[in-house]
């Protein structure tokens, strides 16, 4: 099965959230920067182990683009979702739910990234 969605999020340090989504487990298949501004990502993409990932760039305030960093909200499949919690923590979220069993099955758990982002992960991939 190919996975044709990506989540699309603009970050105020770029640099630093690429390093914070590589600790988790996320991982960089490509990177464009600004030939003026090295330190300024123009479009990145960094891929999940189970299929999507993330493209983003360091923010850019603009009519076109109304989303602002720190609002974006995402679910990560995985295998083991308290692995996965405790690398995004020691990576700099704060913790939003700790992991814990579901009833509908799986289990999950939640933080907040450095920038603000809610990331939910758990080991239920859906119907």
């Amino acid at each position: 099965m190919s996975v044709g969605m990506w989540c699309s999020m603009a970050f105020r340090d770029a640099e630093v959230m690429m390093g914070w989504l590589r600790a988790v487990g996320f991982q960089e298949r490509a990177v464009y920067r600004d030939d003026a501004d090295p330190r300024t990502v123009v479009h990145a993409e960094l891929v999940w182990p189970r299929g999507g990932g993330v493209m983003c760039s360091t923010f850019v305030d603009r009519p076109d683009w109304p989303v602002q960093p720190g609002t974006a909200a995402a679910y990560l499949v995985c295998e083991d979702c308290d692995e996965i919690f405790e690398r995004a923590v020691a990576a700099g979220a704060s913790v939003l739910r700790e992991p814990e069993d579901q009833d509908y099955g799986g289990r999950a758990a939640a933080v907040r990234d450095p920038e603000g982002n809610v990331w939910s992960m758990g080991t239920y991939p859906g119907e």
